[in-house]
């Protein structure tokens, strides 16, 4: 009984350190924008050609494997926490941060496992 109580904790704790994305935002500015109602109200512009405020930068850390659509998914859902009107300038750095540190080469014969995503959350003017 006590072996099978260790190992159901044992098997817990690694599973609870399983995960596909991370997600992290910053808000660089002090006005307040209220959350958007979802993802639809959020746009994904490569360039943004009216005038807008930065307001915040979002980073969805994924596996290197992951489709681009779903990342721009998360990007979008955290902008929209931020009340952004749309996602732009997103930068990809794979290979660096504490997934860096792990040699997957000698294992797996691929790089780097994990990429970090970050784009830049604007407001348009109005």
């Amino acid at each position: 009984m006590k072996r099978l109580a260790i190992f159901t904790l044992f098997i817990a704790f690694c599973l609870s350190a399983c995960s596909l994305y991370t997600i992290d935002s910053e808000s660089t500015t002090y006005d307040f924008y209220p959350a958007k109602a979802s993802t639809n109200d959020v746009a994904y512009l490569e360039t943004v050609s009216q005038a807008h405020d930065v307001i915040g930068n979002v980073t969805v850390n994924a596996e290197r494997n992951q489709k681009i659509q779903e990342v721009l998914e998360k990007l979008k859902k955290e902008a929209a926490v931020l009340g952004g009107d749309a996602v732009t300038n997103i930068r990809t750095n794979a290979g660096t941060g504490k997934w860096a540190k792990i040699k997957p080469k000698k294992l797996f014969g691929n790089a780097n496992i994990r990429s970090n995503y970050t784009a830049d959350v604007v407001v348009f003017k109005k």
